[in-house]
């Protein structure tokens, strides 16, 4: 009988399934931001920002009721700049594909992993598996294959913008992996929401949704956007900075997946061979972890 592996692997699987769900609504964006009619990007950042906020302040009520207010306020400045990230992301995310090609802005997102694992490793003391650091070289490969027939010079600006997911990314996973031990850092989430939602107003008026549009945007900032982020929150307290870049690389995986379900759009057999690879390295990485949790469970007997 193989030994019962110890309770910080199930603390890491919990991690990784939190992390697998918020790739899987990060991935929706793609597709649900082509059925909105609005084309203007700042409009669209708001509206997703501000019903994403309902949703986290939804969440902080109903976990806390009376004591949200003193939980939001213990953040403090970490959870501010958590929140400043986030919101740095929305806004890079938005504004690159409207300057660029949706494959330049997959590709140099994809770096965010081994950014995320170098910050850890420097700043956190984290150390690396072998088999991460191959897992994450494969799996960002693999990302570049699925894009590499879309990939092009793009416009300086939307790649300068596109390279601010992954340095907003692996900044708020330094600051959710320092805090998340002390505090609950989900009002961070909503933080970011009110930020981005403040920012773009003024820049997106006059407001012009249909109704259509806005169910598509409360579909954004409920599920997309607001379930995915407070996922990856939670997932900080399990899993090291470097799997958490790792397994946010499936949002590029599913986001095609999607597209070819929702519009008939089938990805090409190199896109198909690329997320092959990624979903190769992400079940490599999980039963070579295994492998090791029942060794070290074994040797404890």
């Amino acid at each position: 009988m193989l030994p019962i592996p110890d309770r910080a692997h199930d603390n890491r699987r919990r991690g990784v399934l939190l992390m697998v769900g918020a790739a899987l609504c990060w991935s929706l964006g793609g597709i649900l931001v082509r059925k909105v009619a609005i084309p203007d990007p700042w409009e669209i950042v708001f509206w997703r920002s501000f019903f994403m906020s309902l949703f986290v302040a939804a969440v902080l009520g109903a976990s806390h009721g009376a004591a949200t207010i003193g939980r939001i306020r213990a953040v403090g400045i970490g959870g501010l700049v958590s929140g400043l990230m986030f919101a740095t992301m929305f806004f890079c995310y938005i504004l690159s594909l409207s300057r660029t090609t949706v494959a330049n802005v997959a590709a140099l997102s994809a770096i965010a992993p081994f950014l995320v694992a170098i910050f850890g490793w420097l700043f956190l003391a984290e150390r690396i598996a072998l088999r991460t650091w191959l897992a994450i070289l494969a799996a960002v490969a693999g990302v570049v294959l699925m894009f590499a027939e879309g990939m092009d010079s793009g416009q300086v600006a939307g790649n300068l913008l596109a390279l601010g997911i992954p340095l907003g990314f692996t900044v708020n996973v330094y600051v959710l992996r320092r805090m998340h031990a002390r505090v609950d850092m989900i009002p961070a989430v909503m933080i970011a929401g009110i930020l981005s939602a403040a920012i773009a107003l003024p820049l997106a008026w006059p407001l012009t949704p249909t109704l259509p549009d806005i169910g598509i945007f409360m579909l954004l900032g409920f599920v997309q956007l607001g379930l995915g982020c407070v996922l990856m929150t939670r997932a900080t307290r399990y899993l090291s900075s470097g799997e958490i870049g790792l397994y946010a690389l499936l949002e590029h995986v599913l986001a095609p997946i999607w597209a070819w379900i929702g519009v008939g759009e089938r990805p090409q057999d190199l896109a198909l061979a690329g997320g092959v690879i990624v979903i190769i390295a992400l079940a490599a990485n999980e039963w070579l972890d295994l492998r090791a949790a029942r060794s070290v469970a074994a040797l404890k007997k």
